[in-house]
């Protein structure tokens, strides 16, 4: 009798924390144990202990630039990248992501975002032409046919990051980074999972949250990414606006499309947040 096995998954962890003591480190570590137990291979990007530069500079690219007087990193990466004279620490972090199916960002929120380290990741290795570009982006993204996920500590507690919340909808705050980098990259994006205030709560609940995160990854590999609204509902003639009976279709709707493309109506419930909404 022949037995067939799942090829293995390709894991890529990029992990911000400048503790191993950390509750992000425990959700790492925790990450790492039950994926590989499902017989994933999983690296590991750990920028702080990589001392990861996080500026995007000239330095980046190896030999002479095209215009030295008006610099732009963007059109000159793609160059370099297409030369192959990309930095060594971009070109081992593009083979990591070229490699994995599924993408975990490991992070406490810096200022409702991403700390500058792991910006700088973001900015470095996601250069033009390899991981998007005009034609390449959103639904019809080159990286379309991976996962990606935020998971991520906050310093505040849930409440605060409600539609009443004085943070405001934290729907709103995932966005520019769900939408604009991982969506915009082509990225099928997983719900986030989001710890909240970890260093404000017992240490029981702690562990609770990590014991939520272990179940979770046992089948996150098999989870429904978000919705986003699909690139062919846009025309590219008018400037990529909202096809008018796309529109027309969603007039009688209560919500808008998305958070972002919310037609001028509520924004969806928990459309950053969960799968199928």
């Amino acid at each position: 009798m022949s037995v067939f096995r799942m090829a293995t998954k390709n894991v890529l962890i990029v992990y911000a924390h400048q503790s191993s003591g950390s509750f992000n480190a425990a959700a790492k570590d925790a990450a790492v144990e039950v994926l590989k137990a499902q017989d994933c291979t999983v690296e590991v990007s750990d920028l702080y202990a990589m001392k990861f530069k996080a500026a995007a500079t000239a330095e980046d690219i190896t030999g002479e630039v095209k215009n030295a007087d008006h610099f732009r990193y963007a059109e000159e990466t793609k160059l370099a990248w297409e030369e192959g004279k990309l930095c060594d620490d971009i070109t081992e972090e593009q083979r990591k992501l070229t490699q994995a199916d599924l993408i975990i960002f490991q992070f406490p929120m810096y200022w409702f975002t991403v700390p500058a380290i792991m910006k700088g990741w973001i900015d470095r290795v996601l250069t033009l032409g390899y991981a998007y570009s005009h034609e390449k982006r959103y639904s019809q993204g080159i990286f379309k046919d991976k996962k990606a996920m935020l998971s991520f500590t906050t310093g505040s507690q849930e409440s605060m990051f409600s539609a009443n919340g004085i943070n405001g909808d934290m729907n709103v705050t995932l966005w520019p980074l769900q939408n604009g980098i991982l969506h915009y990259c082509g990225f099928q994006v997983l719900a986030p999972q989001i710890f909240w205030a970890p260093s404000h709560v017992p240490s029981e609940e702690r562990s609770t949250m990590l014991e939520g995160w272990r179940t979770r990854l046992q089948d996150v590999l098999k989870e429904k990414p978000l919705s986003f609204t699909p690139m062919d509902c846009f025309d590219r003639e008018k400037g990529f606006q909202l096809k008018p009976e796309v529109h027309e279709k969603h007039a009688s709707k209560e919500y808008g499309l998305t958070v972002g493309i919310h037609l001028g109506k509520a924004l969806p419930p928990n459309n950053q947040m969960k799968a199928g909404v």
